[in-house]
């Protein structure tokens, strides 16, 4: 259109030109101004078709601009819908209560149909033991026997359920936290068990012992021997036993044992008592070494294997503690 403005300009200028000559006509440049009005209006009107498209294009682009908005909200939507699905899910799947590891349950605190409310402290609803095969023991050991227990030491132990039966366990973990109960301090060891049969069950009560030093082949006596005192020797009443026996051979094996009572002291000399010559008692000073309450290891003094030692008198009717201040009546010691 404006190349064909510029063509008619052209046009109209040269015709006005030769019409002030009086070479053309009045019609000829009355005509070729026609045509360049005509180019002019035809170029405005291309121009104003050209807005008209720019308008078009500029509402379309806003149309997609718009429409692009509304497919990123609708996608947020959709997803913050996913994420409600999500949430939704999983509250759904905390309504059912699942046990962390297998077990055996030991003990419900709770009831089918009672309401169990989430809190900062969630309530206890079993108690479960994941393999009741391997079981500890925790032990109360006095804070005067505690220096001897060490990780990896043996031990044995009864339950009022199998009173003839002994258990044996290992000492796994000594705890150092303080259990302070009527200002008594005692520590924990914890025992490890194999229950394979299964009679252990958790809660039992246990009577423990640790074994926290061996001898072998040793010389031991019956601790009695170490408590006894003939009759009027130190102002000693009588001791109510048997009159002596021999210092054993069968069982070569000395153990002492810390289960709260052990005797703390090894190592200091003792005086025992044997028949003497005349069959009267006779003072032996030896030394003591391990003990397991019922028998203690002899390291030193003049005492062999099978020797007699005396642990208390027999009276003359028979009874032990009777009357006579005689150690040995008629009757005698046996042996």
């Amino acid at each position: 259109a404006k190349v064909a403005v510029l063509d008619a300009q052209i046009k109209l200028t040269s015709r006005i030109n030769l019409f002030k000559e009086g070479g053309i006509s009045a019609e000829e440049r009355d005509s070729a101004q026609a045509t360049y009005d005509s180019n002019i209006a035809a170029l405005e009107a291309a121009r104003a078709q050209e807005q008209a498209a720019q308008f078009s294009l500029r509402a379309a682009q806003a149309q997609r601009e718009v429409t692009q908005a509304q497919m990123a909200s609708a996608e947020a939507q959709v997803r913050q819908s996913e994420a409600a699905l999500r949430q939704s899910q999983v509250d759904l799947d905390h309504t059912f209560i699942r046990a962390p590891v297998d077990g055996t349950v030991v003990s419900r605190n709770v009831d089918v149909g009672q309401t169990v409310a989430a809190s900062l402290s969630a309530p206890t609803l079993f108690l479960i033991a994941q393999d009741l095969t391997k079981m500890q023991v925790d032990t109360n050991v006095d804070e005067a026997d505690i220096g001897r227990v060490r990780v990896g030491q043996d031990a044995v132990f009864i339950v009022d359920a199998f009173p003839d039966e002994t258990f044996k366990g290992k000492v796994v973990q000594i705890r150092q936290a303080a259990m302070n109960v009527q200002n008594v301090i005692t520590y924990d060891a914890v025992i490890a068990v194999s229950n394979p049969d299964l009679k252990l069950f958790p809660g039992m009560t246990a009577n423990v012992k640790i074994l926290v030093d061996r001898r072998e082949n040793v010389l031991k006596i019956p601790n009695a021997a170490l408590r006894f005192r003939p009759p009027d020797v130190n102002g000693q009443p009588k001791q109510a036993a048997d009159a002596s026996v021999r210092t054993p051979q069968g069982s070569p094996t000395g153990e002492r044992i810390s289960d709260l009572r052990g005797d703390r002291k090894a190592g200091g000399e003792r005086t025992i008592w044997v028949p003497g010559v005349d069959r009267k008692p006779r003072p032996i000073t030896v030394k003591v070494g391990i003990t397991d309450e019922s028998f203690s290891e002899i390291t030193d003094g003049n005492l062999d294997m099978g020797q007699e030692v005396m642990i208390g008198v027999v009276s003359n009717e028979g009874q032990t503690g009777g009357g006579s201040t005689q150690p040995f009546g008629p009757r005698g010691p046996r042996f």
